[in-house]
């Protein structure tokens, strides 16, 4: 029988296990919280993952890019990215400036070929290869959703309240998963992790664990361009 020590999460001489906790019956609570799902991003409140949302038998990072693939044929072009960016409510200023930094950057890993594209292309199919370090690691190098880092997130770096998150914790949370000298990985966190600030934060300044859930599986960017429709009907 493993002893006590052995089931330990945190080190007296290690504070930072300390300050940022694991939760160690997260697999009460979820069925296999290190199982990494291929097709559905699930959490302690969704073991099925996003209701109503398809997964068309794509990867959850292939889920989370293709709502900007607009015209559905496998590839996001820079235009593609700056509608996807507008349907979702970013201004013309935030969504030019995001469709170039974003395909600029990406593009290259992706494509099928040695040779570079002018029109930086982003090829779902093969977006794992675009995946950067300095990261939270839900998203597995092959594109898989891992609901123990998806649920870490929380318990490491939610101090106001246990499901949501303050901009000084986002903020935290992209310092604490720095890697050394990635200086790409880090601007790509802030960056990621600033502009779903922007986009889903509530009233009270908050982002919650819903919303962060919802931008792995792409489902939170469906919810904002609805919503914007509904409210043009009007």
């Amino acid at each position: 029988m493993a002893s006590n020590e052995s089931f330990q999460t945190t080190a007296p001489m290690a504070p930072v296990t300390i300050e940022r906790r694991v939760n160690p019956n997260l697999d009460d609570e979820l069925p296999k919280p290190f199982l990494p799902r291929a097709l559905v991003a699930v959490d302690t409140e969704h073991p099925s993952g996003t209701p109503g949302h398809q997964h068309d038998n794509m990867s959850v990072l292939q889920q989370h890019v293709a709502f900007f693939d607009r015209n559905k044929d496998g590839i996001v072009y820079p235009w593609e990215t700056f509608l996807g960016l507008r349907a979702v409510g970013f201004n013309i200023i935030i969504s030019f400036i995001g469709c170039l930094v974003i395909n600029i950057s990406l593009s290259y890993p992706t494509l099928p070929g040695w040779f570079p594209s002018p029109f930086f292309p982003i090829y779902i199919e093969r977006i794992h290869r675009a995946k950067h370090g300095s990261d939270s690691e839900v998203f597995d190098t092959e594109g898989r959703f891992v609901p123990s880092k998806f649920e870490e997130i929380f318990t490491k770096n939610a101090r106001t309240h246990p499901d949501k998150l303050t901009f000084s914790e986002l903020w935290n949370l992209t310092e604490h998963n720095r890697n050394a000298f990635d200086l790409f990985g880090w601007f790509a966190g802030k960056l990621e992790w600033f502009l779903l600030y922007l986009l889903a934060k509530d009233p009270h300044g908050f982002v919650p664990k819903e919303a962060a859930r919802g931008v792995f599986d792409g489902s939170l960017f469906e919810f904002f361009e609805k919503s914007r429709m509904s409210n043009k009907q009007q």
